[in-house]
């Protein structure tokens, strides 16, 4: 007998429908897996083969052909383990086929019949709906991540025994609830505060800019001076998420198989990865492209701390993200696209031994030296970095000081205002898909930057006396429209490209 199942692969971030066709057929005992199926898939013929008996059903001891279809998708994990095995109960009329053209199935089994939990689901469910599919049965632990998805009924089971119940009597069951209120999450608290950072206000201000206009930030001081501190703190001052944003987000977690049982992710993320990093660890890749970390940072920060210990190379991988706000990975048999909408933020030492510039301990470095340390960045990323802050090191009295700084709630108030400027700007003028200054392209800076003369004529100084090429005459104007706003001012003025300008520390520098 011939039965049909349906479940999806992953391809990117995206979904791809599949159907699991199973024939029990006369012939020598066994199971043939075809449809370009990996290790992994292969693999799960013992895997169902052990479970079915384990949970009290028959294992037919006939020729089972199990096709996954399409023929030329390659499908990877143990995913398909529960749709296997629930064609391979219809197919030999053990459960009831009525609900298998509904349902969408989708999980790992282990040799005792239970489920377990796989990465994919929430983008597996958002094509299950275009796919028409009513309901989707998946491991109770993916059931909080499958129904942030509306209209369409999830079902968490624990057991084999539980689907072949379920099929039989799916009265007996009920759906997860749908959640796709941000406000039924619980958010964690934050621990990280703008208060606890003593001085700085320079460093404080470069913060508030990069939050409120979501613009790529590096931080220049010797060790000790609050470089870290301060980059770890600006989460606490970022808008919440829009909906929209938290499912892309969750979506590309899903994927990377981060979520552990949890529903919707409503915090920005903050990644950090260590500067042994690989170009592959950070854009994204493997035989099977999974996204990387600048991935995992979409909507959200990017942390590279000592930034110049990292690779060069590895280094050149950000440039196109960081231009597009996307990634695009090509292999011999698939080309994947992963979002890269991300806030980069870095730090380093101004030299090798850490202290040019100082006020306090002198550099020991070379001025070859200081050139060759600064080498390690090539200009094209410089350029990239709308704010450039030097950081300075406290003074005595600053650190004895038990006086508070301004808290992160205050500061944050002020970003989400600008924040609000900045969307209703973009969706009243209809001139482009973007949600911050930041993401800004020519084609709005001649719309919304516009120049008074004064302001003109100091940008061309600035251009003149630093050097500054195209992009970076293009960053300090986004840069001047985010004070803008954040002062309410509806036209850039002189003060606000003079503030622009200042930072732009590695232009300065070299």
């Amino acid at each position: 007998m011939l039965a049909r199942v349906w479940s999806a692969s992953i391809l990117g971030i995206n979904a791809i429908q599949v159907g699991v066709e199973v024939d029990v057929a006369g012939g020598l005992p066994g199971i043939v897996v075809v449809g370009l199926p990996d290790m992994a898939v292969q693999e799960s013929k013992e895997r169902v083969k052990a479970a079915l008996k384990n949970s009290g059903y028959a294992f037919p001891m006939r020729k089972i052909v199990v096709n996954l279809t399409p023929a030329d998708l390659r499908k990877e994990g143990p995913s398909f383990d529960l749709p296997i095995s629930v064609g391979i109960l219809a197919a030999s009329e053990q459960v009831d086929p009525q609900l298998l053209g509904d349902h969408l199935f989708l999980g790992e089994v282990s040799l005792d019949g239970g489920l377990r939990p796989v990465a994919g689901v929430l983008p597996i469910a958002a094509t299950a709906i275009k796919m028409g599919i009513k309901g989707m049965i998946v491991p109770f632990e993916n059931a909080a991540e499958a129904a942030v998805v509306a209209g369409l009924k999830v079902y968490g089971l624990r057991s084999l025994i539980e689907v072949g119940d379920f099929l039989a009597h799916p009265d007996r069951y009920a759906p997860t609830p749908t959640q796709t209120d941000l406000t039924a999450h619980t958010t964690k608290e934050i621990k990280l505060d703008l208060k606890d950072v003593k001085g700085q206000n320079h460093a404080r201000r470069a913060l508030e800019i990069a939050a409120a206009g979501g613009h790529n930030l590096i931080f220049v001081g010797p060790p000790g001076s609050g470089k870290t501190l301060l980059a770890r703190r600006l989460p606490s001052i970022l808008p919440p998420m829009s909906f929209k944003e938290a499912l892309e987000v969750t979506q590309i977690h899903s994927v990377a198989g981060l979520l552990r049982g949890k529903g919707l992710v409503i915090d920005r993320p903050f990644r950090s990865p260590h500067h042994s990093a690989s170009g592959p660890a950070l854009v994204g890749g493997g035989s099977f492209p999974k996204p990387g970390e600048i991935s995992l940072a979409t909507h959200g920060i990017l942390f590279l701390d000592e930034l110049t210990e990292f690779k060069r190379d590895v280094l050149e991988f950000l440039r196109q993200p960081l231009e597009d706000g996307y990634v695009s990975i090509s292999r011999t048999r698939q080309s994947v696209t992963f979002p890269a909408q991300f806030t980069l933020v870095a730090s380093t030492n101004p030299c090798q031994c850490g202290y040019y510039g100082d006020t306090i301990q002198p550099c020991t470095c070379s001025p070859k030296q200081r050139e060759q340390y600064w080498a390690r960045l090539s200009g094209p990323l410089m350029d990239r970095i709308d704010l450039q802050v030097h950081v300075s090191r406290l003074q005595p009295e600053e650190i004895t000081s038990h006086r508070e700084g301004e808290a992160s709630d205050r500061v944050r108030s002020r970003v989400e205002v600008a924040r609000k400027i900045q969307q209703e700007r973009f969706r009243q003028d209809e001139i482009g898909n973007i949600n911050s200054n930041a993401q800004m392209q020519s084609r709005h800076l001649r719309h919304w930057c516009l120049l008074d003369d004064a302001s003109r004529l100091m940008i061309e100084a600035a251009i003149r006396r630093l050097g500054l090429s195209a992009r970076a005459s293009d960053r300090i104007l986004k840069v001047s429209r985010t004070i803008a706003d954040l002062a309410g001012e509806p036209n850039i003025q002189i003060t606000h490209v003079a503030e622009a300008i200042q930072y732009r520390t590695f232009d300065r520098m070299t």
